[in-house]
This record gives C-alpha cells, structure tokens and sequence, in this order.
C-alpha cells in the first residue's frame, strides 16, 4: 500500500492529457455509482502504480497507470459472463474480440483492456455494471 496517493500532476505526467481524459471519465463514474475503497499501491510489474476499487473484500475493477494509458482490469465470474453473453452485440467489436480472446481461470475471466483514450470508457462503463448494480443511492 502507497503512503501517499499520487497527486493529479503526477498521473498527468504518466498517463498524459489524453488517457487521463479516460481515466476520469471511469473514476468519475464508480464515484458517482458506487460505495468503495480505493487502494493505491506500487504497480509491479504491470505499471508505475495500481488502484483497486474494493467493497467487502471483493474487487469491482483494478486500473494500472503505465506510460500514456492505462490497464482496467475486470474480473467476471459464471454469472457476469453469461450476462456479457446475452449483452454482447451491445458493446464495441474491439472489446468482443478481447473478451473472446481472454482465458477463463478458476475465479472467472479476467478481462484486460489496454485504455490509451476515451473511446472505450462507455464500454468499461457498461462492464463494470454487469460486474455490479450501483450501490450508491
């Protein structure tokens, strides 16, 4: 876990103007939605930092900022998939062709989308609602 949340002019720098657009727009969105914690930590060797956006333990999806984009990882169960199944032709081919293409381990698939704009924020969008109905009155 970071000591110290990094500061919008240090995310800027990493992400650069045009992801951080991106980014906002799905932080801005669990915000508006969504009771969670947020926890911040070192990003391994999958970027420069993480951030987990958890409730009770359970993860709703884990952004990694690296060099001009970031990662938005979201882990779909049994149920969540055969929600995806029924809503598929409702997303972009581009995120139909990464979920067809991710393999399934034993806690569910673990969809990885490489986000370097806004152009697949609606999408992530509409994921992170199969993922979990807004808890946030």
């Amino acid at each position: 876990m970071l000591t110290e949340v990094p500061s919008t002019e240090v995310l800027l720098s990493h992400l650069g103007s045009t992801a951080i657009t991106a980014w906002n727009a799905i932080c801005d969105f669990i915000d508006q939605n969504y009771n969670m914690e947020l926890f911040w930590d070192n990003g391994g060797k999958y970027g420069k930092y993480v951030l987990r956006f958890k409730k009770s333990g359970k993860t709703l999806c884990t952004l990694y900022v690296k060099d001009k984009q970031f990662e938005c990882w979201i882990i779909l169960g049994k149920t969540e998939r055969d929600k995806f199944e029924l809503e598929r032709n409702n997303f972009m081919e581009e995120i139909q062709t990464i979920y067809d293409a991710t393999h399934v381990y034993h806690d569910g698939k673990w969809v990885m989308l490489e986000v370097p704009d806004i152009h697949l924020v609606e999408d992530i969008k509409k994921l992170i609602l199969i993922k979990k109905k807004p808890n946030k009155k």
